[in-house]
């Protein structure tokens, strides 16, 4: 038998909590290693615990979701982060996927949805819930890249870079992967990000998803 994917906990609610253990423990290919109440507390578990993803609620006592993700992404890199929350404002979502966050998740979808992230996420994708979709599009100015008004042409190399920007990688992690200099990878981002006339990760994200680089494999 293979082993199964542990998943933490990170919700000061313990309604919420119960909820999301009964889900993730009754799929037969996870777990729930452990559940916490705040940030401070998630990073003193995943040190223990070595859980291969993490649940973060965003509004938490002490230490918030999004402290404790930029955190998590420091000292393990190789750790995925679900943000899982009640807030449909694209703001948190762009501070959470600054932050490094891998998928959002909202309390209020339908529970399947919180499952299929999770299966995706630990594949190597990026996972933003489809409710979430339409409103980062809908304030969206319409850049030439979005709007058809002109082609814009990347190189393999810059669609890749930005197709790993997308998912959750650094820069650093991005290099290893395609063998190059941190230098190199920065170079080809800075030229995909002046093509397409970018000015923030989010960006990026918006344009992954028009390219259906967040679906699933």
């Amino acid at each position: 038998m293979t082993n199964k994917l542990r998943v933490m906990i990170a919700e000061d609610h313990q309604t919420v909590r119960e909820g999301i253990k009964l889900l993730v423990n009754s799929q037969p290919d996870m777990e729930i290693v452990g559940e916490v109440n705040d940030g401070e507390e998630v990073l003193k578990e995943v040190q223990r615990l070595s859980p291969d993803i993490v649940v973060m609620d965003i509004s938490m006592p002490g230490m918030n979701g999004l402290k404790a993700t930029k955190k998590l992404r420091v000292l393990y890199p190789d750790l995925k982060v679900l943000t899982l929350t009640r807030h449909t404002d694209d703001a948190y979502l762009q501070q959470l996927i600054e932050a490094g966050a891998s998928g959002y998740v909202l309390k209020q979808s339908a529970p399947t949805e919180l499952i299929r992230a999770i299966h995706s996420i630990v594949e190597g994708n990026s996972y933003i819930d489809p409710a979430m979709t339409n409103k980062l599009f809908g304030g969206y100015t319409g850049r030439s890249v979005l709007n058809g008004e002109k082609k814009i042409k990347l190189t393999n190399r810059e669609e890749e870079v930005l197709r790993m920007i997308a998912w959750g990688y650094s820069n650093k992690e991005i290099a290893h992967r395609m063998n190059l200099s941190v230098k190199t990878v920065e170079a080809h981002k800075a030229n995909a990000i002046k093509k397409l006339n970018f000015t923030s990760r989010i960006d990026i994200v918006r344009y992954a998803i028009l390219q259906g680089w967040l679906e699933d494999n």
